[in-house]
This record gives structure tokens, sequence and C-alpha cells, in this order.
């Protein structure tokens, strides 16, 4: 086995999955280094499906990042053959005046994005599962759809690797050193050395070797609830959002009779350093929050309990993306924090990383992301998935 690369992922989820397969197409030597065997259950991509949508209010870049990544992901879907995308839509459903929901509309004319404003009576008689408040509206976005998140891991790894890409799996990074034009990062079976080091290590890496971020792993519930798919089944329904003073919710159709499966974005249970997140049902909450959201909107879908599942939340403080290089360090980048709304863009985010090791930029501005701007304070942001 080689023991010199051009670039050392460590982290090999969605976010270095995609950014491996985009250098290795490049022609870059590219070593990934997991902790497991992506994709795996113990990582944020778990759970089968991640909602894809380009109405936000987080600022321009979000947006336009989201149409690139729509665009990454049709790509990937024709060059690999493997469904990943299902175009359901996704209606996004808050009170009239939720300050989210008006950020998003404004977003939409901005870009000048296919949605649609609906009233409560208008979204109670398109989806007849769903049972709004009257206060409520919906921004409806049609091009908006569903990703198959493990297919999505799976496709960029079969593309790394037919490029030339080395996948170590269940290895432990127990060492980062930084010399004057390389990196070595040293594991149990051995010492690797690159010109270039990506940290990508998902809810890890709060406490990575060296270059611990701002980020806290947060345990996240969702499950899967029996409902007629006559009312929810992925032909007609679409994935959704819900805000309000209940908290945030996101959920999917149901597909082929999976039951509709919904989670909270909002809230959650740290999970220390070395500790294993409780299975689905330690807590009363953990079914009770999401069976209170569907009896409040959709309680046709609240039927019996399939399944439920746990995943992770890699979380920054403001809830927005941490895209940057490492300071005073060069040849060192990270891309974490993506705060349970970040799947949807890790084709792009692959290749923000591997345009700024190949180029030395990239076509975002990225000043949204930067690690400093923890050292003037944040504002809490809360974006549903």
């Amino acid at each position: 086995m080689h023991t010199s690369y051009d670039v050392i992922i460590i982290g090999a989820g969605s976010m270095g999955m995609s950014a491996g397969a985009h250098l290795a197409q490049r022609g870059r030597r590219v070593l990934l280094i997991d902790a497991f065997d992506p994709p795996h259950t113990g990582a944020s991509h778990h759970g089968e499906t991640r909602l894809l949508r380009h109405a936000y209010t987080g600022g321009p870049t979000y947006v336009r990042m989201a149409l690139r990544a729509h665009e990454l992901w049709n790509e990937l879907e024709a060059a690999t053959g493997r469904e990943l995308f299902r175009p359901t839509g996704v209606l996004n459903m808050t009170p009239a005046s939720h300050p989210s929901l008006l950020g998003k509309l404004e977003a939409s004319k901005a870009i000048d994005l296919n949605v649609e404003w609906l009233s409560a009576e208008e979204i109670g008689k398109r989806w007849p599962g769903i049972t709004p408040p009257e206060h409520y509206v919906g921004l409806y976005e049609k091009d908006a759809g569903v990703l198959l998140s493990e297919e999505c891991v799976r496709a960029y790894r079969e593309v790394a690797l037919a490029h030339g890409a080395l996948l170590l799996p269940y290895t432990r990074v127990t060492g980062i050193t930084p010399l004057s034009r390389s990196v070595t990062v040293s594991t149990p079976v051995g010492d690797f050395h690159a010109e270039k080091l990506i940290l990508t290590a998902g809810a890890g890496a709060g406490s990575m070797p060296r270059f611990p971020l701002p980020v806290k792993a947060v345990r996240k519930t969702v499950g899967w609830f029996r409902a007629e798919e006559r009312l929810f089944g992925s032909e007609h329904f679409p994935g959704f959002t819900i805000g309000g003073s209940m908290g945030g919710y996101y959920g999917f159709p149901s597909f082929g009779g999976s039951g509709l499966k919904i989670g909270r974005h909002d809230t959650g249970r740290l999970i220390e350093e070395g500790e294993a997140p409780e299975a689905f049902g330690a807590y009363p909450e953990d079914e009770g929050d999401l069976r209170s959201a569907l009896a409040a909107y959709l309680p046709s879908a609240a039927g019996p309990l399939l399944r439920g599942g746990i995943c992770r939340y890699e979380r920054s403080p403001d809830e927005h993306f941490i895209i940057d290089r490492a300071p005073v360090l060069p040849g060192v980048y990270f891309a974490s924090g993506f705060s349970g709304h970040g799947f949807k863009f890790a084709s792009v985010v692959g290749e923000i990383l591997a345009d700024l090791i190949t180029k030395g930029s990239c076509g975002f501005d990225l000043q949204p992301f930067l690690l400093s701007r923890f050292r003037k304070g944040a504002v809490q942001a809360h974006e549903p998935a």
C-alpha cells in the first residue's frame, strides 16, 4: 500500500466521499480514511432519505449552491445509473408571518425559482392528508424532492474508486502532523503523507487531533409511521418542512409502503466524545414529539410506528456551515458543521473543496462559512433540513 498521496481525506461520508470523487476525477492521488465503512448507520447520511430543496433564508450563496448541487446530483445519477433523486416536490409550511418562510419566498423571487404560495385551504385540498391550522401558509417547491442519501454516498464511492482513489475503512486517525510542505496522518496501520489534507469528519470534527472545530454531535431521531398510500404515497405526496410553536419538523412521503417518515430538526441531545448514542425509544420524546406533530398537522399519518432510527447532527454554534482553510497552516482544509441541513449540498461541497485544492478558489462566496466568524459572535439560525 502506498504511503504518499496528493490529498488525504479524513472522513469519507457524504462530504468526504464527494470531495474524493471530484479530486480523483481530476487525476489527483487520493486516500480516504474513515472510522467505519461508508455508507453506515452511525453517520449523518443514515436514514435513507434527505430533502433537496432550493429556497433558503441564509443568503444567496445557499440558493446558488443548492441549484448547483442539484445539477451535480443529476450528473452523478447519469454517470452511475443509480436512482438518487425522486422529484416529489417539497412543501414548506409555517404561520403566515414566520420569518423563515417569508425569507424563502424572497429568495425564490430573487432567483426566479419554480414555487407556489398556498393558503391552508389550498394545501388541504391538494393534499388531503395535511390539515394545517388556518393561519398557516405553504411555499411549494415544484422542482425539489428527495435524495436517496445512502445511495448517493455509494455512487460517489463508486466514482472515487473507479478513478483510482483508495479507501481505508475501519481506521482511526491517531495523529496529524503538519510539516512545511506536507501533512502526515498517523493511524494504527501506519503513517500516510500528502501535500493536502481535507477534514470532513462529520460529528467527530469537534475531537479531531490538532484541529478541533466548534462542532457538537447531537443525537437526532426519526420515525416511519404507517400511512395510507393513496394519501401519502410518493407519487402524489411531497417532502415537507413544518415550522411553528411546536418546533421544526421535516418529513418524507411513503415509498412503496415504507411509511411516512418524520423527524424533528430543533432540540436533540448532545453526544459526548466517545459516547454511543442511545437507540430510538430510549426517551419518551423520541416517538412522542413525532406523534405530537403528526396529530397536529398530518393526523391521517399517525398510524402505528413501523420503525424508528437515530442519526447525528454535527451542529455549529450558529447552525451554518464551516468551509475554510486551516488558520496559519497551508494545505489543510475542512468542511463541517452542516447542522442537519447539509446533505443536499454534499455534491457541491465536494466540488468546492476540489476547486480550492486544484485552483485555489471556487465559484462561490465562502465568507458566510469561514471559521473566523465565531470570534465575533454568531446568531442562532434554525433552518429545517
